[in-house]
């Protein structure tokens, strides 16, 4: 796959791919006919989000010119006008698992690849002290190989060996630790929580915490009181569940021990004919 140095001379913006919070991703297209994403954010914003916009993608460009992992999303560049600032990625072109899994239910060996592929990302991810911040459905992202991507690096931070302190994520899928951080700090054991919180997603189609109200997910989340296991998934799959979601972060497995567990380690069947 290309990797860009700054800038590509020439490219052309494609299908709009989706938006966030940061701004919005296209498909873009190299004069060469290479296709990428771009995530690109207004310069001309000068309010508070939009000031908060530019640092995100600005982190995001200096973790992610650092990896180098098939399972998480390759930066290939950057590029800048008088009005937008850009950032290139390898084009993931399934999608989401979010969308993935809304599109169809996802069986426990196909949760069970995907979440084999997650914890690569996190070992390697958490063997440089990088917290994710934002581990959820939508923010993995999936090629046309299978293959899974770890994306969205704008909440990520580099611990350097000292806990983070400030408050990063997505309510539903955040520790507990990160609420009640109590100048405490809390590091790697937190994306382990939210994995907990992904497989739970992907494998009922609900978000954590539902059918709650807010408030009361909100209030549970708090007490350190995690999401409801369904009695309808399987015993490996509860028990992976439950083993990342101690409320303790120190009781929760790293990355590397839970690709141990039976279920990140199920096959996918295969078929004849």
């Amino acid at each position: 796959m290309p990797r860009f140095k700054e800038g590509i001379p020439y490219w052309v913006k494609g299908v709009l791919l989706g938006c966030g919070s940061f701004g919005s991703v296209y498909e873009g297209i190299s004069d060469k006919g290479f296709s990428f994403a771009v995530k690109e954010v207004s310069l001309l914003d000068e309010s508070s989000q939009g000031k908060q916009s530019i640092n995100q993608l600005e982190q995001e460009i200096a973790l992610l010119s650092q990896f180098e992992h098939e399972n998480i999303v390759r930066y290939l560049g950057t590029d800048k006008d008088k009005s937008k600032l850009y950032i290139f990625l390898e084009l993931a072109t399934k999608g989401s698992l979010l969308n993935l899994y809304r599109r169809n239910n996802l069986t426990d060996s196909e949760v069970s690849a995907y979440t084999r592929q997650i914890l690569h990302g996190l070992k390697y991810l958490h063997g440089g002290e990088v917290v994710h911040r934002d581990i959820k459905c939508a923010n993995i992202l999936v090629d046309a190989n299978g293959c899974v991507k770890l994306a969205d690096f704008g909440s990520a931070k580099a611990t350097n060996l000292n806990d983070v302190k400030s408050f990063k994520g997505t309510a539903f899928w955040m520790a507990p630790e990160v609420l009640n951080n109590e100048n405490q700090g809390y590091g790697t054991p937190a994306d382990i929580w939210s994995l907990g919180c992904t497989v739970l997603e992907m494998l009922t189609g609900q978000f954590p915490y539902s059918p709650l109200q807010p408030q009361q997910a909100l209030y549970n989340l708090f007490s350190g009181v995690p999401p409801t296991i369904s009695d309808d998934l399987s015993e490996d799959a509860r028990d992976f569940i439950v083993k990342c979601l101690q409320t303790s972060p120190s009781d929760r497995p790293t990355a590397s021990e839970l690709l141990g567990h039976s279920f990140a380690k199920m096959s996918l069947p295969t078929f004849s004919g």
